[in-house]
């Protein structure tokens, strides 16, 4: 067991491999972050830390995920990466057709009749940008595109589903939130507990924060 440990895992969906759900293309990205915990070396790291034989489930984990429907689980990883893009409302005349209507599984988009215009809901919206596709004028353009981010997911005898940074990050940001990931693992762990043992309420808000905080500087500069 101790010679297949390698410290970190990171797996995708088979989106890159076609799949027609496939929000955003993220391999480069998955190499990136391969590189990241390569130069981390994070098996160094646990084989400092854990007392006894390094095992597959001291690993942290990573996982991408093309679209919501979430086939690699970033729900229960250390870190799940979902490609997304959100929608957004432009002045192209709306038929309306309920194309929109229809394609979306959350019931996030209704037809407001006074407006004639569709409206979307954001906080059911999951961004997998299928109202995008189905809509036949262009009515609903493409918004934000980049990945949700899922943090301090596990199972184990007491799973944990992983929380949800607020925003959609490019993939730069999503490096810099593996790193900080790693940075502070690395300070917290000191017997190779899993990132989604010692991530606590408190330290989702200051990431919450922090990397929110990092959106809203971006897009100031780009005006």
């Amino acid at each position: 067991m101790n010679s297949e440990v390698k410290g970190y895992q990171v797996d995708s969906c088979f989106g890159t491999e076609g799949c027609p759900n496939r929000v955003n293309n993220s391999g480069n990205m998955i190499n990136r972050i391969e590189d990241v915990f390569r130069n981390e070396d994070i098996l160094s790291f646990l084989k400092e830390r854990v007392n006894g034989e390094l095992k597959l489930h001291h690993e942290f984990r990573v996982t991408v995920s093309g679209c919501p429907n979430a086939c690699s689980q970033p729900q229960i990883k250390d870190i799940g990466i979902i490609g997304a893009c959100a929608p957004r409302v432009v002045d192209e005349e709306c038929t309306p057709c309920n194309s929109c209507v229809d394609i979306c599984k959350e019931k996030a988009v209704t037809l407001d009749d006074n407006l004639s215009k569709p409206v979307i809901d954001l906080a059911l919206c999951l961004k997998c940008g299928k109202c995008i596709e189905a809509c036949p004028t262009g009515t609903i353009a493409k918004g934000k595109a980049g990945f949700r981010v899922l943090l301090g997911g596990k199972l184990g005898r007491h799973p944990k589903l992983a929380r949800e940074l607020p925003g959609i990050y490019g993939e730069n940001e999503v490096i810099e939130i593996v790193k900080a990931c790693i940075k502070f693992y690395k300070e917290k762990s000191m017997s190779g507990e899993r990132f989604a043992e010692i991530f606590c309420d408190s330290d989702f808000k200051n990431f919450s924060r922090r990397f929110a905080h990092s959106i809203l500087i971006m897009q100031q500069d780009l005006l």
